[in-house]
């Protein structure tokens, strides 16, 4: 992998140029860079960057909403490090109504795999007739973590959509549609340790 590319005469090896993107993923993508079963992962999403980007944590492939990629280990390593405690907001349509002691439950912590959850804020935002919406934020990413702490108080998720990361909101982005993250949110998720991007 021997490219050399050039900007205004100065020759930049690939690896120094660090890449920030966050996509609106739509359902029916899974967030790897590569699929063994040939399924469309996130990065058919991303046209014309040409470094080697991969995704930071994962949404499953039913799951839709923000999703950040980056070629930067630091950063990855900092948005998802549990002891970061950065808040992941999700909004989850689930079967049926849950009772004010299930809603105490997930806000308090509920066993999924053996352990407990860490407390989360959980509030309803909509009841519909079969089923309710629940805003839910956690700051840890278990796998499956959302959908197995619902199911964990009888509610099964229909439908998942991640909408925040940290301070960092979808704004317009439509699903399918991405856009490189700006210096400041690029910060914002380092902690503000020297937030310079090439």
């Amino acid at each position: 992998d021997q490219d050399i590319v050039e900007v205004e005469g100065k020759i930049i090896k690939k690896e120094d140029k660090k890449i920030y993107i966050m996509l609106n993923k739509p359902a029916g993508y899974i967030t790897s860079a590569v699929d063994p079963r040939g399924r469309k992962t996130v990065l058919d999403l991303i046209k014309g960057v040409s470094e080697r980007i991969y995704p930071v944590g994962r949404l499953d492939y039913d799951t839709t909403g923000l999703l950040l990629l980056t070629n930067d280990g630091d950063f990855a390593y900092r948005a998802t490090h549990p002891g970061k405690e950065i808040t992941k907001t999700y909004l989850a349509e689930v079967l049926g109504t849950p009772s004010n002691k299930a809603l105490d439950a997930l806000r308090n912590g509920v066993e999924i795999d053996g352990r407990l959850t860490s407390p989360a804020q959980v509030e309803i935002v909509e009841m519909k007739d079969n089923s309710t919406v629940l805003k839910i934020v956690i700051h840890e990413g278990r796998n499956r973590q959302v959908k197995k702490m619902c199911e964990a108080v009888g509610h099964r998720v229909i439908k998942l959509a991640r909408i925040k990361f940290g301070n960092l909101t979808l704004g317009n982005l439509r699903p399918g549609e991405w856009r490189y993250l700006s210096q400041a949110e690029v910060s914002q998720i380092l902690g503000g340790k020297n937030g310079h991007i090439n």
